[in-house]
């Protein structure tokens, strides 16, 4: 019962954790600090399948860990739609950078006359 009790506190703070979304600034710590918590929550949870029994169903604690656990898994989909937003973003100002810095890269020149490569 001491790990469901200890699963129950980490899922806690990784919930908590997850309600904060941080500046750009913070978001390596942000992201090292979830990945921590996943892996706490991970060996704790191989412990639980290693015992010969499940001690989850029937517990008191059952209802709020199967909460805890949805709520972090839909968080956790938010934080990544928002970094996949933030990357595609950066691609695309890097393109738009490039473009501006050489904006006849995309046009090849032979012999006097030229091909555009813009496809």
């Amino acid at each position: 019962m001491e790990l469901l009790q200890e699963l129950l506190q980490v899922s806690a703070q990784l919930f908590k954790h997850l309600t904060m979304l941080p500046s750009d600034k913070e978001r390596d710590d942000y992201i090292k600090k979830i990945d921590d918590y996943l892996d706490k929550r991970g060996t704790i949870i191989e412990q639980l399948q290693q015992l010969e029994v499940n001690p989850l169903p029937g517990h008191p604690f059952e209802k709020q860990l199967r909460e805890l656990d949805k709520g972090i898994r839909d968080r956790l989909q938010k934080a990544k739609k928002e970094i996949a937003e933030d990357i595609k973003n950066l691609q695309k100002s890097k393109t738009s950078e490039r473009r501006y810095v050489d904006p006849y890269s995309s046009v090849r020149v032979m012999d006097g006359t030229y091909f555009d490569g813009r496809k």
